[in-house]
């Protein structure tokens, strides 16, 4: 059986074949290898690596995946038979194609890309988390106050406290007024003129039914 191998590249190597009577109704088998040592090598099945079967109606197939500047050892035969020295070929891939070298640049450098960014994405998240983190707990120290309390807080606490100071002082100034009329049923308007001490401006003349003396101006300053 004549083998014969083109269009060789770096990558892939047409193996081409001329067509067998037995294997009419039957199929192909395509079976290469890297041909490492060319001495100690056999033909059996089994030192080859890759094996494609190809149909009976077929003569050539692209092999695929190779290595550039490595020589390989291609057989065909006829259903999986064991190949014998005339059933295989011996050929050389070649360098690797410029396009497939930049094919593989663009790829690595497109992969670093987005390794890149999904790093950066990760790293800025972090970095606004903590910002608001921050943000929040010394907006809400500011609200608390230096004591740890807000100033709603504050406020309320001091209109309870001026609540409670105002009723203390009317409860002071009525238990002041009730000792005052027990102790002096008919001073009430002593009292009064006491606590507002401005009525004592003025002299007041007595009337000409009562004969008591209102005290005057003078009296009242006595009295405080």
């Amino acid at each position: 059986m004549g083998i014969t191998v083109q269009n060789i590249t770096g990558n892939t190597a047409m193996v081409i074949w001329p067509k067998t009577a037995s294997c009419a109704d039957s199929f192909y088998s395509v079976m290469y290898r890297p041909n490492w040592n060319s001495v100690l090598s056999t033909y059996s099945r089994k030192s080859f690596q890759k094996e494609e079967r190809v149909p009976a109606s077929r003569s050539s197939f692209v092999v695929e995946n190779l290595t550039p500047l490595t020589t390989y050892i291609v057989c065909v035969t006829c259903q999986s038979a064991n190949p014998s020295g005339d059933q295989c070929r011996v050929f050389n891939t070649l360098e690797r194609d410029p396009a497939s070298a930049s094919n593989t640049k663009k790829e690595l450098a497109l992969g670093i890309w987005l390794t890149s960014s999904v790093l950066l994405l990760i790293i800025a998240a972090i970095l606004l988390y903590g910002c608001l983190h921050l943000l929040c707990r010394r907006r809400r120290e500011r609200l608390q106050g230096p004591n740890g309390t807000s100033p709603k807080q504050d406020h309320g606490k001091a209109c309870t406290k001026s609540t409670s100071y105002s009723l203390e002082e009317l409860d002071r100034q009525s238990q002041l007024m009730q000792d005052t009329e027990e102790k002096h049923p008919g001073g009430i308007q002593l009292a009064t003129i006491i606590e507002n001490p401005s009525a004592c401006k003025e002299p007041v003349v007595p009337t000409s039914k009562s004969q008591e003396r209102v005290p005057t101006a003078g009296q009242c300053s006595a009295i405080n």
